[in-house]
């Protein structure tokens, strides 16, 4: 994996303007890592993918993750801070890419989520919720008292067991930020999503590059390219002194 240039992130922002999240998440992989076959990344475990995805970030943006939460009991708006490092977890073993449960006599293997399954399910008009079509997808046999079984009959309670059990192995697909309100003192657990996170980011940075760029184009009649290859030091001294 490698950092980016700026045209290089512009690309990826322009071209997934038209893309569901997880097809992002691979974009910005793709970019990152190109001697990858793409294939290869699709495949990688949610927690993976979004391993490199913190790391990337913190090379392109730096360690520190700000942001902004809404106390579900009073209401009140808190700035968050964190670093990288403090939600990077181990990602799962290559042995543990096929896992089994034993319950209540049902015998189920199955394999953990990957980008290609979240693609396929934001694409679905199924019926079905979100994470139950998420959940067939990765069931790869089910048994009952040795009896093969239909993927789609597991119960509720061996379908959370099994939800559970995908959670604790592959930690980084599910980060939780344990929040406090200072107001109410109410405390509760809210998801944290490196790749929104991550994108929201880069909007914000791709609109500000911009609006620089076209800046210093219309003072100094330079290319875009030529403008984007500058360090952004060079970039924010011309800038200042074209607004005085």
């Amino acid at each position: 994996m490698r950092m980016l240039s700026a045209l290089e992130w512009l690309n990826v922002w322009e071209h997934g303007q038209a893309q569901s999240l997880p097809a992002r998440a691979l974009a910005i992989l793709a970019a990152a890592c190109p001697d990858t076959p793409p294939e290869t990344l699709a495949r990688l475990n949610i927690g993976q993918r979004d391993a490199c995805l913190l790391t990337l970030r913190e090379w392109t943006f730096g360690p520190q993750l700000a942001g902004l939460a809404m106390c579900p009991s009073c209401g009140e708006r808190l700035e968050l801070t964190c670093n990288v490092a403090d939600i990077q977890v181990p990602s799962p073993d290559a042995s543990e890419s096929t896992l089994s449960l034993h319950m209540v006599g049902y015998e189920v293997c199955f394999r953990l989520p990957n980008s290609l399954d979240l693609m396929a399910v934001a694409a679905s008009t199924d019926e079905a919720l979100p994470h139950q079509q998420l959940l067939e997808r990765c069931l790869l046999a089910v048994r009952y008292q040795g009896i093969e079984q239909a993927i789609d009959q597991l119960p509720t309670d061996v379908e959370q067991a099994v939800g559970a059990r995908m959670a604790q192995a592959d930690p980084q697909a599910d980060v939780q930020l344990a929040l406090s309100c200072p107001g109410c003192r109410h405390h509760w657990q809210a998801p944290f999503d490196i790749v929104s996170f991550f994108w929201n980011e880069l909007n914000a940075w791709a609109c500000r590059i911009l609006r620089d760029v076209h800046t210093l184009a219309s003072a100094y009649g330079w290319r875009e390219a030529d403008i984007l290859a500058m360090s952004s030091w060079r970039r924010q001294v011309y800038l200042e002194m074209v607004n005085g």
